[in-house]
């Protein structure tokens, strides 16, 4: 690795300073996607701004219809919680399918929310339930904050502090895994909410994250994983790659859909 500055603030408001004036600075969640990318050289921030000490961004909260989650919650702290899994199973039963042991012990749903990668699996949960991004300055509807491969609403400096989910009437999650890494090739999120039936995609989008529109149609009219599984995905703007082309992502769409709908509770 090469040289960079190491900080560790303690509080929200010393970190937003020091990504906002630091040069070249990168802020550390649980450092899944960042320190890999360090080492292969493929980033180079002069200063890393680590958040683990700071106690706020920590922990679950579940107050009324929504459960609250800090942005430095670890994803095997969100699968083990019986606050979650009460509240939300399809949430902690995410949680529980991200990488491995050891991923889900250091990984954190604000590193996965901020990084936006096109397979992980949080952002398909904050978009079918409509859940809310706040960050050190605001509060960012799900709709809005998911822009592309890697790209979210995110301002320069800005930090993730944690993730509100409305909870759903019933919801699922089913995703077809990469037998190495654990990435979704496809991931589909299934959910009954106030606002009506919600489906995103993971692991297939060209730009990433997305809404099933069709599926969501379908199940509108009839929730059953007939009606899921009977919706033809049309593989235009999807992936293609060395683990599935689009033709069959599309395909593993409806699969995923129909298995979750199966599962929703």
């Amino acid at each position: 690795m090469y040289p960079f500055s190491y900080h560790k603030p303690a509080s929200v408001a010393d970190a937003a300073g020091l990504a906002g004036t630091a040069d070249d600075a990168k802020i550390l969640a649980g450092g899944m996607t960042l320190l890999p990318t360090m080492k292969q050289r493929l980033a180079s921030p002069a200063n890393l701004i680590d958040l683990s000490a700071i106690k706020d961004l920590k922990g679950i909260e579940v107050t009324g219809d929504t459960v609250t989650i800090g942005a430095m919650t670890r994803h095997a702290d969100v699968a083990a919680s019986a606050a979650v899994a009460k509240a939300i199973p399809a949430l902690a039963d995410l949680a529980s399918l991200i990488g491995d042991p050891a991923v889900r012990h250091r990984g954190t749903i604000g590193g996965s929310i901020a990084n936006n990668d096109p397979a992980a699996d949080y952002p398909a949960a904050a978009l079918a339930m409509g859940a809310t991004i706040h960050t050190n300055k605001r509060a960012i509807p799900a709709d809005d904050y998911f822009t592309g491969m890697f790209e979210t609403a995110l301002e320069e400096g800005e930090i993730v502090t944690k993730v509100s989910f409305p909870i759903p009437k019933k919801a699922a999650y089913e995703k077809f895994r990469n037998p190495a890494s654990r990435y979704a090739i496809v991931g589909v999120f299934v959910a009954d909410t106030a606002s009506g039936i919600r489906v995103a995609v993971t692991g297939s989008g060209a730009s990433g994250v997305f809404r099933a529109t069709e599926i969501e149609a379908a199940l509108t009219k009839s929730f059953t994983p007939e009606a899921a599984g009977a919706v033809k995905m049309s593989a235009e703007g999807l992936n293609s790659d060395i683990h599935a082309d689009a033709e069959y992502r599309a395909h593993l769409i409806s699969v995923m859909a129909k298995r979750a709908v199966a599962k929703a509770k």
